[in-house]
Parts: structure tokens; C-alpha cells; sequence
């Protein structure tokens, strides 16, 4: 992957932008065209190795001055603008990247796609980096700021805000929904509830975290108990996740659909996951997807 400073989306001071292309074959692919599971995969990887560039290494191997192991836990994500039906087989995926610090603890990325120069969605990644506090499992992880990377923003000087990160913000302080593209209101009352046991071997990344694409993954199986004889194909035009933490391997997940709403040729859903041991909430997703 090069990675070329650049100006660009994020301005002060210099994105990190790559650019590559893909063949498009079967792991690269779902029943409905582009896989967002892969997709997401993938530029997650491309968001971490690109800390790594930015910081001046090979490999994205980060340490706290104890030697304690760090990583960039994603705080949000979104995808907007998707086509992601509209691609198949053979089909060559460009991949615009562009990755820049926004604070001391936090980085973004934004990855626009593109297939035979038409654009058919962009992701927005916004990771913070933490580390675990010895002998607390995925519970008690905390941020951490690491030295090595060009110096973050100031404020007042230039600064873009991501807006992932300050809806993410706003969410979480209890402002409501992210906006207007996931139908209207909100609901305190779960509609339906789904009870998740996650595989070690599955659902769990290296560094021993329940992955980020593991929580869209159980969204899309709590979707398809709740809808899916009614949308047997639907494919997300929009999405956004807050995360707020994590579980250790033998933990349950609950799913809580607290809204769904048909719309014609559209589904829109919030969807919350929680720790089923405790109760303690895990991701907010909000999903529009086309019928």
C-alpha cells in the first residue's frame, strides 16, 4: 500500500492517501453483491497499517511505555452512499484511502470506492487507541496516547472536525439519533430481541477482541430472524455504529431491535447490543437498507 502526505479531506496537518484496486472473486463477494463484512475487513486492516505508516513503521506493533500492547479500537464507523448490489464477479473495486490523526488518542479514516469510475459508497472509520489494564479481560480497557505521530490539530487552526466522530459524540451524551437518513424518531422499547453466543474461532480477532465486523455481523443475523422472509436480499445503503465496548470469549450478546420502519423499497432499523451477563451496552447501529 504507498502511502503519499497529502492535504487533502482532513487538512492540518497532511492525510496519509493510498490508492489500490482489487479483483473482485468470491471472498470478496455475498449473495447480494459486494460482502460489507469483507469490505469492512479490509479497510480496517488498511486504517491500522496506515497508523503504522504514519508513524514511521513497517508494522503497525504499538507498545505504552510499560511495553504493554496497544490498539486502535474502532469507536464508529458509517457507510454511506453504498451500491454495494451492484457489483459482481471479475469486477475491479478501486479503493481510495485517506487517513489522518484528529486527536492525541484518536485517528479517522475515509475510504471512497469506486467501479469502473462510478462511485458506489464510502466508509468513514474513527479508531482510538487503548490498551487493557493488566488482568481485566475486554472490560477494562482504557485510551492511551502514543508519541511517534505527527502532532494533532489545534483547534482554531484549520482543524476539520470529523463529523463521524461528533455524531458518535453527540450520541453518546444522549443528544439522540445520528440524523434524518434512519427514518424517523426513536424508541426506548426493544421490538424484538435476538440472544447471540459468539465463536472463539469466528468472531474474535487476533488481539482477543470481539472484531468490529463481528458486532455488523450479528445485526445482520438479528435482521434476518426479524425480516429477512420479508427482505430476503436487502443490502445497506447506509450505516452507523457507535461502539461503546467489548465482551471476553464466553460472553453473550443481545441484540435489541428498539426500531424498524418500512418504508417503499426501504428498511430502516436501531438496532442495540448489550453484554447479556450485565446488561451493559456494547454498539448503536442505525441501518437503512434497500429492499
Amino acid at each position: 500500500m504507498n502511502l503519499v502526505p497529502s492535504p487533502g479531506l482532513f487538512a492540518t496537518p497532511p492525510a496519509l492517501i493510498a490508492e489500490a484496486t482489487v479483483q473482485l472473486g468470491m471472498p470478496q463477494l455475498c449473495l447480494g453483491g459486494l460482502s460489507e463484512t469483507w469490505l469492512l475487513k479490509e479497510l480496517g486492516h488498511r486504517h491500522w497499517m496506515a497508523l503504522a505508516a504514519m508513524a514511521g513503521r513497517a508494522v503497525p506493533d504499538f507498545r505504552d511505555a510499560d511495553g504493554a500492547p496497544v490498539y486502535a479500537a474502532f469507536s464508529a464507523l458509517s457507510v454511506e452512499d453504498a451500491d454495494f448490489a451492484s457489483l459482481r464477479e471479475n469486477d475491479r473495486l478501486t479503493i481510495r484511502s485517506e487517513t489522518c490523526r484528529l486527536s492525541r488518542t484518536q485517528c479517522a479514516s475515509r475510504h471512497d470506492l469506486a467501479c469502473r469510475g462510478r462511485a458506489v459508497g464510502s466508509v468513514h472509520l474513527v479508531s482510538a487507541f487503548v490498551r487493557r489494564a493488566p488482568g481485566g479481560g475486554n472490560h477494562t480497557v482504557a485510551r492511551v496516547a502514543l508519541d511517534g505521530f505527527p502532532a494533532p490539530p489545534v483547534m482554531g487552526a484549520g482543524r476539520r472536525e470529523s463529523a463521524l466522530a461528533a455524531r458518535a459524540a453527540s450520541f453518546r451524551a444522549g443528544r439522540g439519533a445520528p440524523d434524518a437518513r434512519f427514518g424517523s424518531g426513536l424508541s426506548s422499547e426493544p421490538e424484538a430481541v435476538l440472544e447471540i453466543d459468539p465463536c472463539p474461532a469466528q468472531d474474535f480477532n487476533g488481539a482477543g477482541f470481539l472484531y468490529f465486523t463481528s458486532f455488523l455481523a450479528f445485526i445482520d443475523r438479528a435482521e434476518w430472524q426479524f425480516d429477512g422472509r420479508r427482505a430476503p436480499l436487502a443490502t445497506t445503503r447506509a450505516r452507523e455504529v457507535y461502539f461503546h465496548g467489548n465482551i471476553d470469549p464466553g460472553e453473550r450478546v443481545v441484540v435489541r431491535r428498539l426500531k424498524g420502519e418500512r418504508q417503499p423499497g426501504e428498511l430502516f432499523h436501531h438496532c442495540r447490543l448489550e453484554r447479556a451477563g450485565d446488561g451493559a451496552r456494547l454498539a448503536d447501529a442505525f441501518t437503512r437498507r434497500a429492499l
